[in-house]
């Protein structure tokens, strides 16, 4: 939970409540059952589940659920969950980690290229909510003081709610997606400015320095971030990518998403705007799918904590007793705030088919206004100058149009039917709409979910067949390599449902299942068949057992083999008339290699590496993986491994040879079979 101290943000995160409830509850566990902090914990959790289950019973949107059910059960209702800091403190990691995805899926190209969206609409649309409200208060008798701090309160919209509506409608990249986001940002640096004006309007803060210091602070953060985004972060998730473990690069994903969000605090900024800068940091290196499908469990389960936290803060009782005056301000609220962005968006030139839907989407009052709240509650202020009544009418309105935002943007769709359509454009609700960052061409390609040796020979085959692939891998060396090739490939981990069904991976001509690891493949096939039912799964498998197994999980074609694979995916893809010859043409590979009998006299070594040997590709995997070149290729006659000669930059078939103790190498270029020994320093 962020509370404001003068001009410091106070950041009690949630291991910290956790920590603190833990050490309270240490010395009583022992007599009085599990401790306090793990109860709440748990009926969070268990609310959670049961919120989302009735929300898809009823075929309503998770948010609704969440609204409703953290209203039901918090004190104001049934009172099951009563420790709000604990709840407060996961709800703004939520926000954190939504705001963190959101920002994966961006890049500093695509922020530079809604610039305009961001300072004019952005700043139109918080300039004209806050001159409006408060010049209606004066009007109404309201203290100056009074009507600009509720100008402030709700001239912000709820970021968290407004991306999740966009992303469940697969909205984020449209004109719509873009606008909003623009918008949503510049709230988020206003908060900012806003913070340091609340004390003012009560008589106190630092005066017009103050908040230039305070701003100047900010404003270098940000720089710094956008610095490291380019030059430090990159090279850093690469050298965590190649350890191949999932624990550290979730790790590692976390800490920057926390770490940059901290700084950013630090200088006034909101978390909510750091946590989106550290995702621009991912986005900038090529692991973002990757970091997003890390992530996109933790922050659903975070989320539904923070739309269970917005409605824990609703007094039933306090509604039910002013129920007319909490909904007069909410519709009010509403009708002022789409009226104001719906002009703010016009004034950018956008017509109506985007204007109505940014302002419906954003009619209702954000996250951060309950921070401004209770800091411009307790220096003096009131909502509307209503005085200690302010507070609750504040809240309910709140909560209310948060949980009415989903109907509310539901009226553009039937809203703009009505409206005529620009004179000679057709009415295409996606106008505008940008692919995502990281996306993958899927449809109508053979798409292979890994890069091994049956992946590295299959693909080979395809393109001597003229079938375009596309390829999701871990492997940052395969991708490299791919890339290198011109061939569409995306690093990300494929048993992630949400990255399978962002990329339609149901239009595939097939999905080729082909990673080294038998736990991978079948969570793979088990993960393809939930996701597409009905796309033709080609996998393989060493084991009689394995095949069986796969073909229990939906996989129609169990190959084995290597180049069985190759060869089975080809006979089932390509036309008919293609013959026997021309698939096995298609299927060569690096020719084999071996050492001749003179060579093999020479030395004990060459003996044991007689061959044949068949060589692992005809590039140095580990130069391209670095975006570099080599003068000659050398293979590795006990492994295959190849790589590049002592002439060229990088030498890595001594570095080969010297870390995996294999002696001899061979001249992998065309027309030369001499031979070299490491031990023994012979070439023949």
């Amino acid at each position: 939970m962020l509370r404001w101290t003068g001009r410091v943000w106070e950041l009690v995160p949630l291991a910290g409540t956790l920590l603190v409830s833990l050490a309270g509850a240490e010395g009583a566990a022992a007599h009085s059952g599990p401790p306090a902090f793990l109860l709440q914990l748990t009926a969070l959790l268990a609310v959670s589940a049961l919120a989302a289950y009735a929300s898809f019973r009823l075929r309503l949107l998770p948010i609704i659920g969440f609204l409703l059910a953290g209203v039901l059960v918090g004190p104001g209702a049934l009172g099951l969950i009563r420790d709000p800091a604990l709840i407060s403190a996961a709800s703004e990691v939520g926000v954190m980690l939504l705001l963190f995805t959101i920002g994966i899926e961006f890049s500093l190209e695509r922020l530079a290229r809604i610039a305009r969206l961001i300072f004019l609409g952005g700043g139109l649309q918080v300039g004209l909510t806050i001159l409006a409200a408060a010049g209606a208060l004066l009007l109404l008798g309201v203290r100056a003081p009074d009507a600009v701090f509720t100008g402030c309160l709700i001239a912000l919209s709820s970021t968290a709610i407004v991306m999740k509506l966009l992303g469940e409608r697969g909205e984020t990249n449209t004109r719509t997606g873009q606008v909003s986001l623009g918008i949503l940002i510049f709230q988020d640096l206003a908060v900012v400015l806003m913070v340091l004006l609340v004390p003012m309007l009560a008589g106190q803060g630092g005066g017009v320095a103050g908040v230039a210091l305070a701003l100047g602070k900010a404003a270098g953060i940000i720089a710094v971030v956008l610095l490291a985004a380019r030059r430090l972060v990159p090279p850093l998730m690469e050298v965590v990518a190649r350890t191949c473990s999932t624990e550290i690069f979730l790790l590692a994903v976390v800490a920057l998403c926390f770490g940059t969000a901290s700084l950013t605090a630090l200088a006034g900024v909101s978390l909510a705007l750091g946590a989106f800068l550290a995702g621009l940091l991912v986005s900038e290196s090529r692991y973002g799918a990757q970091a997003l499908g890390e992530i996109l469990p933790l922050q659903i389960l975070f989320s539904a904590a923070f739309f269970l936290s917005v409605g824990l803060q609703l007094n039933l009782g306090f509604l039910v007793g002013n129920l007319g005056l909490v909904l007069g301000a909410a519709a009010l609220i509403a009708l002022l705030k789409v009226l104001v962005t719906g002009l703010s968006v016009r004034l950018l030139g956008e017509d109506w088919r985007a204007a109505l839907p940014v302002a419906l989407l954003t009619g209702q009052v954000g996250e951060f206004s309950f921070v401004l709240a209770a800091t411009g509650t307790a220096l003096g202020l009131s909502f509307a100058g209503l005085g200690e009544r302010g507070t609750g009418v504040f809240i309910a309105a709140t909560v209310l149009l948060m949980a009415f935002t989903p109907a509310l943007a539901g009226l553009a769709g039937p809203l703009l039917r009505r409206l005529p359509a620009p004179a000679g454009e057709a009415v295409t609700p996606d106008a505008g709409a940008e692919g995502s960052g990281h996306s993958l061409p899927v449809a109508g390609r053979v798409v292979f979910l890994g890069y091994g040796p049956h992946a590295r020979l299959s693909a080979r085959a395809l393109s001597r067949a003229g079938l375009p692939y596309a390829v999701v891998t871990r492997s940052p060396d395969g991708a490299s390599e791919l890339q290198g090739r011109g061939v569409p490939v995306l690093i990300a981990d494929y048993t992630r449902a949400g990255l399978l069904r962002d990329l339609d991976i149901g239009a595939a001509r097939a999905v080729v299942v082909a990673d080294d690891d038998t736990e991978m493949t079948e969570r793979s096939v088990s993960v393809l068949r939930t996701v597409a039912p009905d796309v033709t799964v080609i996998t393989q498998a060493s084991t009689r057992e394995g095949f069986t197994g796969l073909q229990a999980l939906g996989a129609q074609h169990v190959l084995t083999a290597r180049r069985e694979v190759a060869a089975g995916i080809l006979d089932l893809l390509t036309p008919p008339e293609v013959t026997r010859a021309e698939l096995a043409r298609h299927l060569a590979e690096q020719p084999p290699v071996t050492l001749s009998a003179a060579q093999r006299a020479q030395c004990g070594h060459a003996e044991h590496s007689a061959g044949p040997v068949t060589p692992e590709a005809d590039v140095c995997l580990e130069c391209v993986a670095q975006g570099d070149t080599w003068v000659h290729l050398r293979v590795c006659m006990t492994c295959g491994h190849v790589g590049c000669c002592d002439s060229s930059r990088n030498r890595h078939a001594t570095r080969h040879a010297q870390a995996q103790a294999h002696p001899v190498i061979r001249s992998a270029e065309p027309g030369e079979t001499w031979a070299y020994c490491y031990e023994h320093h012979w070439t023949a």
